[in-house]
């Protein structure tokens, strides 16, 4: 027993706490402090990932540049899980539970205009057209603090009672290489039907996801629903083309497409019961017509469906299904909907979440705050399905920067580094005080 272990036991025995606390105390302690030793070498990663970023599906200089830390650390790695997937398992000189840490990988098909001199310059295909590639979204930074969390952990195995998959995941974007028609899963979903949860069993999961919506180095954080589902909204809405100059002549999918919008404004405002949490409708697209005085046959749409409960998904997609179709019928025309589901809610276990609050006041020094809810959607949901999980926000901006920094998926997108120590310290705390605590 170590002279700072022996310390902490004899003074929780006088005060009362459990051995357990003590021991799990010690250790969360190490581990926050040791985090600083590998600050530098996580900028530094997250440096040359920014530079070299790519897209959902085709990360296997990342996936390569992970694997080979991994090993060199004494993990059991495997790859090419979800195509371009990474899995570490670290495990501890003590008998314990499994636990799991994720890291998505993928960029996003943006110009890059931040003018940092590690700026991207790359491109790559995105569903069969050359793309510029940018990490718009703060994936470099989960790669290097994931990274720099196995670093530390690792240097502490023997005193942890437990194991810990690190898993390193592919295309939480989206798939780069086919267009997602729901039949084909891909990220999280794709590598829990790979049973990444399984072999051995996870018992809880850790997640991260960094926004220049808050200050560096705080943390939001959310029991139950934080971040929303998402669903792919496609309309098509078939007439009979005809002239122009006579419309009498055919049927106008344009003016059906003009009500069908207007109407579906009222499926969250006067269908769907809005009280326990928002939800939102939106068309995003618009295609019809090849010439100024061409009725055309059809006009094709598309949208994005979010919510926060997959109860309120689907009715919200079933009441739009009914006024598009309903609407097109009036008009004589046609509409066939789909909503392609890709993203499930994402919800905090609010038993985890109670448990490791102090760990993330500790680990920020009390900058933690209430997240509200996010209408971005995010593939952790998928894992947080089957095993209870924590997601939570890091804050990379300044504070002298605050209102004016550019957000996610922007071009303008700059992340403070800063902010990784922290990212580095909860990960690595909330693993120690997880597993140490496990059999209370």
């Amino acid at each position: 027993m170590t002279k700072t272990l022996l310390r902490s036991t004899l003074l929780s025995i006088a005060i009362g706490l459990p051995l357990n606390q003590a021991v799990a105390d010690s250790l969360t302690d190490k581990v926050i402090t040791n985090a600083a030793r590998h600050e530098q070498q996580a900028i530094a990663w997250r440096h040359d990932i920014h530079q070299h970023p790519e897209l959902g599906n085709q990360e296997t200089r990342t996936a390569g540049v992970i694997a080979e830390h991994l090993r060199n650390l004494g993990m059991t790695v495997e790859t090419g899980i979800g195509t371009t997937g990474v899995v570490g398992l670290l495990e501890g000189g003590k008998p314990g539970p499994t636990i799991a840490l994720r890291a998505d990988m993928d960029a996003l098909p943006v110009l890059e205009k931040t003018g940092l001199p590690y700026a991207s310059k790359v491109e790559q295909d995105y569903q069969g057209k050359s793309m510029p590639v940018m990490h718009a979204c703060g994936h470099d930074a989960h790669v290097a603090i994931l990274m720099a969390v196995a670093s530390n952990l690792a240097a502490v195995r023997n005193e942890l009672p437990g194991s810990i998959k690190f898993i390193f995941q592919p295309a939480e974007e989206g798939p780069s290489d086919y267009i997602y028609d729901g039949k084909r899963y891909f990220g999280a979903r794709q590598l829990v039907e790979e049973g990444v949860l399984e072999n051995p069993s996870v018992e809880a999961i850790f997640g991260l996801h960094v926004t220049s919506m808050a200050p560096t180095g705080t943390i939001g954080y959310r029991s139950g629903p934080i971040m929303a589902s998402s669903g792919d909204l496609h309309i098509t809405v078939t007439g009979k083309q005809t002239h122009g100059a006579q419309p009498w002549n055919g049927v106008d999918p344009i003016v059906a497409s003009a009500q069908i919008i207007t109407g579906l404004q009222t499926v969250v405002s006067r269908r769907t019961n809005i009280m326990p949490a928002p939800a939102v409708v939106t068309i995003g697209t618009i295609e019809g017509g090849t010439r100024h005085n061409i009725i055309p046959d059809e006009v094709k749409m598309t949208g994005t469906v979010r919510t926060f409960d997959d109860e309120v998904q689907q009715q919200i997609n079933a009441d739009i299904k009914q006024t598009a179709e309903h609407i097109a019928l009036a008009s004589g025309a046609q509409a066939h909907v789909s909503v392609i589901e890709n993203y499930a809610t994402t919800v905090n276990d609010p038993n985890l979440t109670q448990r490791m609050l102090p760990t993330l006041q500790k680990v920020s020094s009390g900058r933690v705050f209430p997240s509200p809810l996010v209408t971005g959607s995010e593939d952790f949901s998928y894992y947080a399905q089957k095993v209870p999980g924590l997601f939570f926000f890091l804050g990379v901006t300044p504070s002298r920067h605050m209102g004016q920094a550019a957000p996610n998926h922007s071009p303008e997108f700059v992340i403070d580094d800063q902010a990784l120590i922290v990212g580095i310290k909860a990960l690595s705390a909330l693993t120690t005080d997880y597993l140490t605590t496990a059999t209370e």
